[in-house]
C-alpha cells in the first residue's frame, strides 16, 4: 500500500504488525492447516475493510503486517479474525482431530506494533532546525489558553 487510502473524510495508511499464538503453543500451524490459514485470515481482513500486506506462519505463531480503517478498531480487527477463523478451522478439521477444543483454537491475547513511516521521509518532512529547514522555534507547539494577566 504505497498510497493513503481514503474514506469519505479521511486519508489514511495505519499499518500494525500483529502476532498471535494458538492455544498452549501448540505446534499445529503446519501441514494442512498452513495452506488454508492464509487465504482464511486474507478473506476475514476483507470484510473488515482490511487488508493483510504481508504474513508469515511460524509452526507455533502467526506474523501478520495488516493495514486497518481508522473507523475500526485493532483489537475488533483482530478478535473477528482470530475468531471467525477459530470456528471455520474447527468446523473443517475439527471433525477429523480431537485436539481441537470446542471452536476456541488461538490464545485469548495477541502481540500488536504500529508500523511507522521510514525515517527518510519524516526527516524530509520534519528537518532539523538549522539544516535549511524553518527557523527555530517555528514548529513549536503553541498554548492554546491565553496568557494569564500575571504573566
Amino acid at each position: 500500500m504505497d498510497e493513503q487510502e481514503s474514506l469519505s473524510h479521511t486519508k489514511w495508511e495505519c499499518k500494525y504488525h500483529v502476532v498471535f499464538i494458538p492455544k498452549c503453543r501448540r505446534k499445529a500451524l503446519y501441514g494442512q492447516l498452513r495452506p488454508h490459514l492464509g487465504e482464511v485470515f486474507r478473506k476475514l481482513a476483507a470484510q473488515k475493510e482490511s487488508r493483510i500486506e504481508e504474513g508469515h506462519l511460524q509452526s507455533d505463531h502467526v506474523h501478520m503486517m495488516i493495514a486497518i480503517p481508522p473507523k475500526y478498531a485493532v483489537s475488533q480487527v483482530i478478535g473477528f479474525i482470530k475468531g471467525k477463523s477459530a470456528i471455520h478451522l474447527a468446523r473443517v478439521y475439527g471433525e477429523r482431530r480431537r485436539n481441537f477444543v470446542g471452536q476456541s483454537f488461538w490464545a485469548r491475547g495477541y502481540f500488536v506494533l504500529t508500523v511507522g513511516r521510514d525515517e527518510e521521509v519524516y526527516s524530509r518532512i520534519h528537518p532539523e532546525p538549522g539544516a535549511g529547514g524553518p527557523p527555530p522555534g517555528a514548529n513549536e507547539p503553541l498554548a492554546l489558553r491565553p496568557p494569564s494577566v500575571a504573566d
